[in-house]
């Protein structure tokens, strides 16, 4: 037998003799079942990146959100909405349950109960498996709260006219028409008209402008006295010399910016 053959030496018997590697083996011991973060796994994270972004790009150009106009305190009429990450929420607040007196459930109870959920879904389930199917409470309860954000969000969204929205809060652009202020047809527009639609008659978010119409004095004048279209009967209480003064300023405006 040779000498130190079988023999270890260790300089404190609380340490043990065996080696242990604290470092993970390497990738290709496990053919199959893992890859290289660099290249492969990486570049398909970057592939999968790009075809979303793409796709985000093409549906945000064919598809551009609608602007909502400037904020204006004054205008009553206007029925602000939230972003459409939150509508299902908002769609959630319609509902009798979560409305009126029960409104602390709509805004407190519900979304806390679900997000609380969602939260503990981890802990409800701590199974070794990642399969969906190994994982049934997470997977149902991720699945219920995916299908109750898409179906509150389509139904808040189908009820809302977007397009007539994005046309009535189009950015305004600035009028290079001629204001007539010692005209006695302006006097009256600035006590029945000018709140809402504006003081150079370009309009706002509650009326349109009336820059480019093609109405006549006479048409004009009824419009002011029966409404038309969202413009309510009854706005004007003026006189009838005032409602033609009103008439004769609007047409005057109109041929200055022809």
């Amino acid at each position: 037998m040779k000498r130190g053959k079988g023999m270890k030496f260790v300089g404190d018997s609380r340490i043990s003799a065996e080696k242990t590697s604290y470092y993970p083996k390497d990738y290709s011991e496990y053919p199959g079942r893992t890859e290289a973060f660099w290249p492969n796994f990486l570049l398909k994270e970057w592939l999968a990146g790009s075809v979303f972004l793409v796709g985000f790009l093409t549906l945000t150009l064919a598809h551009p959100s609608p602007l909502e106009g400037m904020a204006d305190p004054t205008n009553a009429s206007y029925i602000p909405l939230p972003d459409w990450y939150f509508l299902f929420l908002y769609e959630l607040l319609k509902y009798e349950f979560a409305s009126g007196d029960f409104i602390l459930i709509g805004i407190l109870g519900i979304p806390g109960l679900a997000f609380g959920a969602l939260l503990l879904a981890p802990f409800l389930d701590n199974g070794p498996g990642r399969k969906p199917r190994q994982r049934p409470i997470a997977v149902s309860m991720m699945l219920l709260a995916l299908a109750s954000v898409v179906w509150l969000t389509y139904e808040s969204a189908s009820a809302v006219d977007w397009e007539s929205r994005a046309e009535a809060n189009k950015p305004i652009p600035e009028s290079d028409v001629t204001i007539d202020v010692d005209h006695p047809g302006y006097a009256v527009y600035e006590a029945s008209c000018m709140s809402c639609h504006g003081g150079e008659l370009e309009g706002s978010a509650a009326a349109p402008s009336l820059i480019g119409i093609e109405y006549s004095a006479e048409e004009i004048a009824d419009i002011a006295v029966n409404g038309l279209g969202a413009m309510p009967a009854g706005l004007f209480t003026g006189s009838d010399e005032e409602l033609q003064q009103l008439a004769e300023f609007i047409v005057s405006v109109n041929e200055s910016a022809e």
